[in-house]
């Protein structure tokens, strides 16, 4: 439960005392501390009051009375809705409904103000000012750094692995002998595998020279800046294909091609590959 704070309590209290002040001033004066009587016959405090409250079962007694005395007249007044009445002690009447009860008084606070503290709410700034999130960072020093780093244990992991493993070279280039199969280096089996199915100039220049046109017009087809991979379907795509049809023909020339350049299965025939 929320604790009330010192000032609100404070402020509570000066309400109350000024209106007890204004309660003593409004009052007649005590004439020796005698009080006037009310006349007997006269009208006496109702039912539904905080004092002198009739039970209920006692003023359907007397109206049961009443009605039998009256031979059933009271009855018939008591049955319609009427206002039961009823002989008090001190000569009065009490008057209640017929229903017997009233709604209890409504509490009020000083002053006659009805009030309830729901919470107290600490003192702060209304506006709540939030910086706009952005997706964008200084090449330096959150790139290059992470960039440096990199470059660093590559190095190092190249300076052991050279230091540790022993890669011979080969003998002396012979002119007279060429190898069989002669194979180019991986990056260009490629290349050497579109030389065994098309034309050179076909195989060299123009399916080259379209895979890199189609690169660069790529940037100018799909202009989406989300980064996100399902909103840049079109791009993946094109750079997937691009990357597994020279993957397949770099695994072909250099795992299934044997003697003569010709179709071979590694694992019956060997592996003609040096790295």
């Amino acid at each position: 439960m929320t604790e009330i704070p010192e000032h609100l309590l404070k402020r509570a209290q000066e309400a109350k005392a000024k209106a007890a002040a204004k309660a003593s001033t409004d009052a007649p004066a005590d004439d020796g501390g005698a009080t006037e009587a009310p006349a007997p016959g006269a009208g006496a405090p109702e039912a539904g009051g905080d004092s002198g409250k009739i039970p209920a079962h006692l003023l359907a007694r007397s109206q049961a009375a009443r009605s039998a005395a009256a031979g059933g007249g009271g009855e018939g007044e008591a049955q319609g809705g009427g206002v039961a009445t009823a002989e008090r002690p001190g000569g009065g009447v009490a008057t209640v409904p017929a229903s017997g009860t009233q709604p209890p008084p409504l509490a009020t606070g000083p002053e006659g103000h009805t009030q309830r503290l729901l919470t107290v709410v600490k003192a702060g700034s209304i506006q709540d000012v939030k910086a706009k999130p952005v997706d964008k960072v200084h090449t330096w020093p959150h790139l290059l750094v992470g960039e440096f780093v990199a470059a660093l244990a590559v190095t190092a992991f190249l300076l052991v692995f050279s230091a540790v493993v022993n890669a011979p070279l080969l003998s002396l280039a012979n002119f007279n002998l060429t190898p069989n199969p002669s194979k180019a280096p991986w990056y260009f089996l490629g290349l050497q595998e579109l030389l065994t199915m098309f034309h050179p100039m076909v195989a060299g220049v123009t399916i080259p020279g379209m895979g890199i046109f189609a690169l660069i017009l790529a940037p100018f087809s799909d202009k989406n800046p989300s980064a996100r991979p399902e909103d840049r379907k079109f791009a993946i795509s094109l750079f997937t294909l691009f990357c597994m049809f020279w993957a397949v023909l770099v695994i072909i020339g250099s795992f299934f091609r044997g003697p003569g350049f010709n179709f071979t299965f590694p694992w019956i025939d060997g592996v003609f590959f040096d790295l």
